[in-house]
């Protein structure tokens, strides 16, 4: 009976502990996650950038609006500011993007930029 009574009393002396445990890791738990949504944020920052780029370029290239292009293809939150520049033969447009921190602590967000070339669109080397 003795023991009995020893096993619940170590039993109920431990109860606390694990909860203890876990509030302890719970801050290290919310940092990885939070770092984990912005490297996602930054990844969707660049793919938009680059999708973007390659929009504005392929549009300016054939006598478009490229600047236009380029911020109806990106999400509106992430602030586009496309450059469309019109060479002899190819059209290069760089579009750049504001991805907003996740983390308070870590600064006010990254600038992601990204490029796009395309050959431009000439119907005078058409004859035939």
């Amino acid at each position: 009976m003795r023991r009995l009574l020893k096993r619940l009393r170590d039993h109920r002396d431990d109860r606390g502990v694990s909860m203890l445990e876990f509030a302890g890791f719970l801050p290290i738990l919310l940092v990885i996650g939070m770092a984990t949504i912005q490297l996602g944020l930054i990844g969707y920052g660049i793919n938009q950038a680059g999708s973007g780029a390659r929009a504005a370029a392929r549009v300016a290239s054939q006598d478009g609006d490229g600047g236009a292009a380029a911020v109806a293809s990106v999400s509106g939150w992430l602030d586009p500011a496309p450059e469309v520049e019109k060479g002899g033969d190819t059209t290069t447009a760089t579009v750049s993007v504001h991805v907003p921190s996740v983390i308070p602590l870590f600064g006010g967000g990254y600038d992601i930029n990204r490029s796009a070339t395309m050959p431009n669109d000439n119907d005078n080397d058409n004859d035939g």
